[in-house]
């Protein structure tokens, strides 16, 4: 593999040894505007459409050095123009296509691209953003891509190599407007070497597994980490538009699937469904994800026959740790251990390195000279982000991880959803995790508010299912819930029901947004105020260790 320079030549040399492996499979879905009956492309069919966009592209003066934007969601064009300008050098930047003038703006104005390439009915919308530009870009619709305009600029003139410049990759944006992470094509080679050389219960085999990912393509795990392994080991990839849960199990037995992707999100959802005898009577050997909740874990795979496997990653790093090996921990949020060639560690807040067990941010580099190599390249346009990152020669995730005496590694939260109260560290996710249970709860947050006494206080915002009360008797018992499962100081002080939460298109939180800039959260009308009853309980507490005592 030492002689492949781009992700493209991987794909090559699957195509040159065996053209008529499966390469790219849609499910059907009757009513969908691209392949209602579902579709299937070899290798060999997949490259001869490559071969004619990257004909185009060259023709019109696009070359290595280049920025070309795709908005085409999660259609086969995708792949087709993706491979086609990484053959030629050409960095791709996925638009998100939930994006409208404000994000659209953002990503055109930090990639600074030469061209965007989208499907024909978001041609309108995106050329009224790019025209609008610093730099106005010239849109192409897939209908009219044959007639692409030249490049204003010269492409270089040397061959693409590891380190051209293959992907810039927007983060979600939870908390602040989205990163570009710029990509080469080594990381892609790195994240894929990694995701083949996992083993254990996530063993791929060569020529013949089938992965389902519903996962966008502007999202690292599919475009990033999950296409490259399957490209570098001739596997096939398939997409459906988004989640499906009404056709999943269909889906999963008509396209043969052999390994899946998930959110968190998509378990719960799955548990919730019917029974049916289509769930049991998929090929699937085992799933690949994050976020999903302890308390389904073991349930998901009694009901489903498959086991679901917990890996630890982001857009700078791509896939670094999985659970993949017994025992898994499943009744906790593990994460379990460092994969191929990477190194990682804990650090407290003050930045020291923390040895054996312990609680601390988790930070990781690349073994060897360059800790930096097949990672991330820098963040668009702010490179002083970037260093602050890598401070001290390790990338810091924001991540708060435990690490256990066998030193398997264990999530906790992300470092600014920790709530700091009168010294203690408390995870959001642990108290969301306890009143997520609760009867009625359909989603919610934990978040800090800011408290004049013990520096910050928990609060819960909580969605309620369809017809579930949210009334003061509800407030109260989830209150009191809480303390019978958690320390006193974690359970929440302020309780908020609200009628959504805000989200990104991957469906993470936007916990930034869920109060407006500069409002405080303790004033908004049907908060409810359970201090006085928290530290009711505290006191009591303390009168009855000091009456054991």
């Amino acid at each position: 593999m030492t002689d492949q320079q781009t992700l493209d030549d991987a794909f090559q040399s699957v195509v040159t040894r065996r053209p008529g492996l499966a390469c790219l499979c849609v499910p059907p879905s009757p009513g969908r505007d691209y392949a209602p009956g579902g579709l299937e492309w070899t290798y060999g069919e997949l490259a001869a459409r490559v071969e004619a966009a990257a004909g185009t592209y060259r023709r019109a003066g696009y070359g290595h050095g280049h920025r070309v934007a795709l908005l085409l969601e999660n259609r086969p064009d995708f792949m087709v123009h993706f491979l086609a300008l990484n053959r030629l050098g050409i960095c791709v930047v996925p638009v998100n296509p939930d994006y409208r003038r404000q994000d659209m703006t953002h990503l055109f104005e930090q990639s600074d691209c030469e061209l965007a390439v989208v499907l024909d009915h978001r041609v309108d919308d995106t050329r009224d953003v790019a025209g609008g530009l610093h730099r106005p870009i010239p849109v192409v619709g897939l209908s009219g891509f044959a007639d692409l305009p030249p490049a204003r600029r010269a492409a270089a003139p040397t061959p693409p190599g590891r380190g051209s410049e293959a992907l810039i990759l927007f983060t979600s944006g939870t908390s602040g407007l989205p990163k570009g992470c710029s990509i080469d094509n080594e990381y892609l080679f790195y994240a894929g070497e990694r995701y083949l050389r996992a083993g254990g219960m996530m063993t791929v085999r060569p020529d013949g597994e089938r992965l389902y990912n519903p996962l966008p393509l502007f999202y690292a795990n599919s475009v990033a980490i999950s296409n490259p392994a399957m490209i570098m080991s001739g596997n096939c990839m398939i997409f459906p538009d988004r989640f499906h849960p009404k056709t999943f199990w269909q889906d999963l037995i008509a396209t043969k699937a052999t390994m899946i992707h998930y959110l968190g999100i998509i378990p719960p959802v799955m548990m919730q469904m019917p029974q049916a005898p289509a769930e049991r009577a998929h090929g699937v050997r085992f799933g690949i994800g994050a976020g999903i909740e302890p308390a389904l874990h073991g349930a998901f795979e009694e009901r489903f026959g498959f086991p679901l496997i917990e890996v630890w990653g982001m857009s700078e790093m791509a896939i670094v740790t999985a659970a993949n090996r017994e025992p898994r921990h499943i009744d906790t949020r593990t994460i379990g251990e460092a994969l191929w060639d990477a190194e990682v560690a804990l650090e407290n807040e003050g930045g020291v390195s923390l040895s054996g067990p312990g609680t601390g941010e988790l930070v990781v580099r690349r073994k060897g000279d360059d800790p930096r190599r097949g990672f991330f390249r820098g963040y668009c346009g702010d490179p002083e982000a970037t260093e602050e990152a890598w401070r001290g020669g390790w990338f810091h995730t924001g991540d708060v991880v435990r690490r256990d005496e066998a030193g398997v590694l264990h999530f906790l939260d992300r470092k600014k959803n920790m709530i700091r109260r009168s010294g203690q560290n408390i995870a959001a996710a642990e108290v969301e995790a306890c009143l997520r249970a609760m009867p009625g709860v359909a989603e919610l947050a934990v978040v800090a508010v800011p408290d004049e006494m013990r520096e910050e206080e928990v609060m819960a915002c909580i969605v309620m299912q369809p017809g579930a009360p949210r009334d003061e008797a509800t407030a109260r018992a989830m209150f009191e819930g809480s303390l019978k499962q958690l320390a006193y100081f974690k359970a929440p002080a302020w309780l908020l029901f609200v009628d959504e939460l805000p989200h990104t298109a991957t469906q993470k939180l936007r916990k930034a947004d869920i109060f407006a800039p500069g409002e405080d959260p303790r004033k908004r009308p049907g908060v409810h105020d359970f201090r006085a009853l928290k530290q009711r309980h505290a006191k009591s507490g303390s009168q009855a260790a000091g009456n054991r005592a």
